[in-house]
Order: structure tokens, then sequence, then C-alpha cells
């Protein structure tokens, strides 16, 4: 990839960001040091690598590569017989420990497949003992353990008493000379221990003069008493040096026959550190994970540069390569152009470096051998280069070496000399990089070339679109919709005079002016349908939920009708049963009598008697089963032609008038009409339909003041409280009752509830949360503040637009 391009589009930058997620120095230089590769399987190896890191971070957080060092001259100091010292030997120590901690974060759940980082943890060794051995011998850059060896440990026992010997005779010197010393203290002068003594003084003591003071007043004199101490401490630091000699090199030589395996984890480790710096930095701007093909496709989804600011940064989706290959991009200046083009060119260096991409899932990325970009004004004094010499500098180089395997960026292409020649260069220019198939993006505001575009197959114009009531671009890229300099509408709003804008658009040409009417047209047809395009998308959602309701109560209804007919026929069944027992004692005692003959006719007609009683209470039972599960109607709730069902008969009937004082009223049931009371009717459903929360959305009466449908808004608002309460529930009852609820409050059009879920362990407060992020029509959610019920409740706000 060409260093131009990389340093026009800052790619730099990105690299920078990048490192900063490394934590050793070699992982930091791996990534400052990527660039884009051109071999798909790759980039494809190396982008999988990148969304492995990313799904390992979320399952079990990151991992911390920050004790590993570059040991690599080390490693072929031990190759070629050299004792390691102690700071080299404690980073091989801190690169065998941090082997271990990733090891052990690398190993993953039995039922987690493998992916493309397994074989680098796998392949790490921390070589237990070496680094046991490592860290017990030493325990800093600075200092060895007294028990590394024992020869190491008895001298410097030895050393301890000699010095506590030292001491005592000089805290006795120190008593007996106060007076003839300058300080009453002990120092160390050439590695030995003195006393300061007065220079008037220095006879009085005995000894050998180590140093003198730069003044000349005081002699540090190492008294005589102690010289031969001071002998025995210095034979036994020097016995200590080599033996600290000897502890090193025995460490060194036991870890020379593993520089294979260090200089493995040493890899390892390094590429690991690399790769989930890329997982890490993919999180911070929300990256995903782009496909790539070999067809020169880019299909980027809401696309966000990433060195602006994310939360000003308007996504914007770009396509080329598949249904054209030149794009032809025109608007009013600080409107996106450029932006969308610097977007393009980084976005597709980043995939192709094994990155994942600031862009919606499923976006599509071409492999490009080489990005070549002209952007931005490179005039030069010293060279006499204007701005259009400085582009034409540029542009003659991309022309000789573009091929179908390039993408191309010009901005304003053809600028800074004479307009016509301009447009007639940049046309030629885009004629000949279209017909070599090369993927091309070009700004500019010469309207030849929009016609260019409309005229040419496998050429495309696009726009920025520009709000003239604010005066401000959106920054949205529209595909399909050459774009307008807006200058009459935009002096207009400034307050330019009309009479000159009038004068001005006298001067332009009947066929640019029909041109540019076209234009406007275009784009006032594109968000009408835009605006269509979002209400049918809102209705669509409101039928959605709807038709959920509608399937969840005939559900409802299936299970109820079900559980009924079960309960029917058991009862049947309980009925039978309780027949045929009455019925063969009945018939038992009937024969009993008839064989004892004589007069029982009175004993008969008691059996008889029993039987109907039994009967009748059946009917009771009946009967009474009948009214308590029938819900009785109201006679304000009665209008002439209403479908109703007698209890006692158990018949449908239609009202053929209305109840009288008493409530008693007409009912036709087939061809027979019967008076019957208001307490033995029920209304039947037929009359109307129930909506998501049970009130009538439709009826087949109407009413002087318009239809149901006019009501029901009404009632639902009323019905619908601003407040649920989810305590005492678990998170399914919880999720289930909310989602209800939460659908019957935006039909209702409530700017915003209130859902009470408590404190407590903070599960149910989790499981609505995770439940409000999914539903589209919630626009925001918060906890609430004091007077609102605090961490407790949860504050919902409705996308009222929507």
């Amino acid at each position: 990839m060409n260093k131009k391009a990389l340093k026009i589009l800052e790619y730099d930058k990105i690299l920078d960001r990048l490192a900063r997620y490394a934590s050793t120095p070699l992982g930091e230089e791996t990534c400052r040091s990527l660039e884009p590769m051109d071999d798909i399987s790759m980039i494809r190896l190396a982008v999988q690598e990148t969304t492995d890191a990313a799904d390992r971070i979320r399952r079990h957080g990151p991992v911390s590569f920050s004790g590993v060092k570059d040991i690599t001259a080390s490693i072929k100091r031990l190759e070629i017989g050299s004792n390691l010292g102690i700071s080299e030997l404690l980073s091989v120590s801190s690169l065998l420990s941090t082997a271990s901690r990733a090891k052990n974060y690398g190993r993953e759940e039995e039922e987690t497949p493998d992916d493309s980082l397994t074989c680098y943890f796998e392949s790490l060794d921390p070589l237990t003992q070496l680094h046991k051995e490592i860290t017990r011998c030493i325990k800093s850059e600075e200092e060895i353990d007294d028990h590394a060896s024992p020869a190491l440990h008895q001298i410097r026992r030895s050393m301890g008493g000699i010095n506590a010997r030292i001491h005592a005779q000089l805290n006795s010197l120190l008593a007996a000379h106060k007076n003839e010393l300058q300080d009453a203290v002990v120092t160390m002068r050439n590695g030995r221990y003195c006393l300061p003594v007065k220079a008037e003084n220095k006879n009085q003591i005995s000894g050998m003069v180590q140093d003198q003071s730069s003044t000349g007043s005081t002699y540090f004199i190492e008294p005589m008493a102690v010289i031969k101490l001071n002998n025995e401490m210095r034979e036994l630091e020097i016995r200590e040096q080599k033996e600290i000699e000897i502890i090193l090199a025995s460490l060194s030589s036991q870890t020379a026959p593993y520089t294979d395996i260090l200089m493995e984890n040493l890899k390892a480790l390094s590429h690991l550190d690399f790769v989930f710096a890329k997982a890490l930095y993919s999180a911070s701007y929300k990256g995903s994970c782009p496909v790539f093909n070999t067809k020169g496709i880019i299909h980027i989804r809401d696309g966000r540069h990433p060195l602006l600011d994310p939360a000003k940064v308007v996504p914007t989706t770009i396509r080329l390569g598949k249904d054209f290959t030149l794009l032809i991009i025109t608007g009013p200046n600080t409107g996106g152009k450029t932006v969308s083009l610097k977007t393009t060119g980084l976005l597709q260096m980043m995939g192709q470096s094994g990155l994942h991409i600031p862009a919606f899932e499923g976006s599509e990325l071409a492999v490009f051998e080489e990005i070549y970009a002209d952007i931005g004004d490179e005039q030069s004094i010293e060279q006499s280069l204007s701005t259009f010499s400085a582009h034409m500098t540029n542009i003659v180089p991309i022309l000789e070496k573009a091929d179908i395997r390039s993408l191309v960026l010009f901005d304003e292409l053809g600028a800074g000399t004479d307009p016509v020649e301009g447009a007639a260069l940049a046309m030629s220019i885009l004629n000949f990089l279209h017909n070599m198939q090369v993927r091309t993006m070009a700004t500019t505001h010469y309207s030849e070339l929009k016609v260019y575009a409309l005229s040419t197959d496998g050429v495309e114009n696009a726009s920025c679109e520009f709000d003239v009531d604010t005066l401000s671009p959106t920054y949205r890229l529209l595909i399909g919709i050459p774009g307008k300099s807006n200058a009459f509408a935009i002096s207009r709003k400034l307050g330019l005079e009309e009479h000159i804008i009038e004068t001005a658009g006298s001067y332009i040409g009947k066929q640019d002016k029909a041109f540019e009417d076209v234009i406007a047209d275009l784009e006032h047809s594109r968000q009408e349908m835009e605006k269509d395009k979002a209400e049918i998308e809102r209705l669509k959602r409101d039928a959605a939920i709807l038709k959920r309701r509608v399937e969840e109560q005939k559900k409802q209804l299936e299970e109820r009708r079900e559980k009924l007919i079960n309960q029917a026929n058991e009862e049947a069944q309980q009925i039978l049963r309780s027949a045929k027992t009455t019925a063969d004692q009945t018939i038992r005692r009937i024969n009993k009598l008839g064989q004892q003959g004589g007069d029982n006719m009175q004993e008969l007609e008691k059996e008889r008697a029993k039987l109907r009683n039994q009967l009748d209470k059946n009917e009771k039972k009946k009967q009474k089963r009948l009214y308590a599960a029938a819900k009785t109607a109201r006679a304000e709730d009665i209008k002439i032609g209403d479908s109703i069902r007698v209890i006692s008969l158990n018949m449908k009937g239609t009202v053929t008038s209305l109840p009288n004082a008493k409530g008693d009223l007409q009912v036709q049931m087939g061809i027979m009409n019967s008076q019957v009371n208001i307490r033995d009717v029920e209304l039947l459903n037929e009359n109307t339909m129930s909506g998501p929360d049970g009130q009538a959305i439709l009826s087949s009466r109407k009413t002087g003041k318009g239809t149901h449908a006019s009501q029901i808004k009404m009632n639902k608002s009323m019905n619908v409280s601003t407040e649920i309460n989810l305590i005492g529930m678990n998170a399914d009852e919880a999720i289930s009752t909310l989602d209800k609820y939460l659908d019957d409050a935006y039909l209702a059009h409530l700017p915003q509830v209130r859902v009470v879920h408590g404190r407590g362990t903070g599960t149910l407060k989790n499981a609505v949360h995770n439940h409000l992020k999914r539903l589209r029509y919630v626009k925001s959610y918060r906890l609430g503040t004091f007077g609102e019920g605090n961490t407790g409740v949860t504050i919902v706000t409705f996308d009222t637009a929507q």
C-alpha cells in the first residue's frame, strides 16, 4: 500500500490509538508497524482473530500481558554460553509468570469450541520449575535471597556477626571520644567503617585516615580496633560476590536448555497482546467484523469515521462496485463530501489490516492491492505549484498505476482552473478510469459531471444532504440523487435582496435552470417518500403489536376451550357414574320389593320420588355452575339486536326489547320469543372484538357520535396507568407483564411511564433493562432520581416520533 495514501487518510493516527491498548513493547511495535494486506485468506484470518479475542473478552474479561519484556538479546547470550544478570533472569521469570496467567485464561469450558487463538494459548509453556527456582533465588534486581545457596547463607550469617562486633566497638569509641569527634556518628569511607574526627584531634585516636572533608576540618579515621574486623568484612563481601556469580551461573545453565521454548512463549504472548489490543480498540468504537470479497464490492452500512467525535459523527451508508463502479458526489461545501471519501478509504484500510470497522454488522469490503487518494490542497510556493498543479502532480501517477484491483479517491477533481476546462478534464479522467473498471469515488461542484453520471451506465450520482431551513448539512450521503449548491436558497435565507437573486437567476441558461429544478423536485420527492416510509413502518409496528395480542388471545381462548371441554367431559362422566349407581340401587330395591309381593306401591312411590329428587338436585347443580361461569349483563349494556345467552336454558338469542323496570326483556330464540329477566342473561362477545388491553376496538353497533374506534384511544389513555409494579415477581413473570404493559402504554400515546422493580439483588432491574434495550419504540430509559424512587424504579420514555 502506497505511503502517500496512508498519510492522506490518517492511517497512522489509527495505529497510534491501537498501540495505546498494547501492554508489551513487542505488541506495541507490532501495532505501529501494521499495514493493510492484499491476501484475502490472511485478511480473513486476522479479522477472525480480532473477533475471537473480542468474544473471549465478553465471556471472561480482558487479560493483561504487561509482564512480557523483550528477552531476545538474553536468549542469544544464553545460546553462546554467557551468563545472565539479575535483571535478565527476572525478565525471564516475568515472561514465564505471564505465560502461566495467559494459559489459565485460555482454558475454555469443555462445551466451548476452539477458535483461531486456541493454538497460541496451547503453545504456551510456563516452565513452572524454572520459574519457581528463579523467584526462590532472586528477591529483586538489587538482592539475592540469603537461602539461594547454603554457602551464601553461611557467608551472610558471618557478615552479620562481624558487622555487629564492628558497631559495638565503634559505639564504645563514640562514647569514649565524644569531645574529639565532629559528629557522634559512624560513617563509611572506601567501603570501611570510620569516625568523623576534628582536624585538631586527629592524633587523639589511633587508626588509618581514609578520607578528609573538603574544608579540611574533618578527618575520617578508621580506628585501629576495627581495622581487622573491617578487613574480615571486606573478605566476606568478596566471597559473597563470588557466590552470587556462582548462583547466577547456575540459574543461567538451568535456563539455557529452554531457549527455544522461551522464544516461542515470547512470540505467542506478543502476538496475543497485539490481537487483544485490536479487540479492545474495536470495543472503544463499537466495531463489527466486515465481510470480504474479491469482486470489488464495497457496502458500508452506517459507517462512522473512527477519528471523529463518536457523539457528533453521523453514520453514513456507502455503496460502490456492484451496480456501479464510479460514484460522483456533489453538494455544498462543509456538507460531508470529503468525510465520505476519507471514511471509505480509511475503513477499507482498517479492514485489510485485520481490524474491525466502525460500521453496522454485515458491512462488506473489497480487497484492493492499492488505494490511491488525492484529497486536500497541496499547493507549494517553494515548488511554484498552484492548487491545480498540485492536484495534477498527484493524479498523473495515479492514472499510470491504477487498475481493476485499485480504489481511487478524488476530492474536488478538476478544481483550481477554468471551470469549463476543469469540468472537461475531470470528465475525461473519470471516463478513463470507468472504462478500466477502476473503483472510483470523486467529489465535485461541476454540473457537467452530474449529467455525465445520469447518462452513463455504471456511473452513479450521490449528494450530501443539506437542510436549507437551518442552513446546515445533515452529513447524510444520498446515493442516486445529484446534489445542489443551494446558493440561491442560502442567500435568500441570509437576507439577500430578492431582485438580486432574480437577476442572478436570469444569467443561468434555461437548460441549466431546468436541470436544477429537476434535482430540486427529486429531492422533494425523496423527502416525501422517506416520511411515507416512516409512517408505514410505524403502522406496521402497531399492526404487529395488535396481531401478537390477537394471537395470544386466540391461544388463551383455545386453552380455555380445551380446559372447559375436559372439565365438562369429567363432569359428564361423574354424572353418568352417579346416575348409574342410583339406577342400579333403585332397580335392586324395586326387584326386592317385587319378590316380597303384597302391597308395596307406597314403597315404590318413595323410590320414584327419591329418584326425581336426585335428578332435580343434579339439574340445580348444573344451573348453579352455569350462573357461576356466566357474566350477567347490566340493563345499560343491553341494546336491541345484541346477541345474548339465556343462562337457565343455555340457549343463544337476540334482544328484541329493552329491559323494563323489573328487568324483564323479550328475547328471540329461533322461532320462540320469550320473556326473561336480565339476571338470566349473558352478553356474548360477538358484539365486540377485544384489542391488546381488552378494550373494544370494533363494534357492529353504531353510535350517534361516530364509531367505537374513536373511543378506544380515549378509553386506553384513561385506563392505562403511568406506573407498573413488578416487585415480588420473578424475572420471567415480570418481563411478560412488563411487555404487555409497555405495548398498551405506547398505543395509548403515553410519553413516559414508571417501572417499579425495587433494589434487591439487581436481578429484576437488569432483566428489565435488557428487555428495554430490545424495544424499538423505547427512546430512552434511566434510573429514578431523588423523589422518583431512586434506583428502585426505572423511568421509560417512548419514541413518540415513531
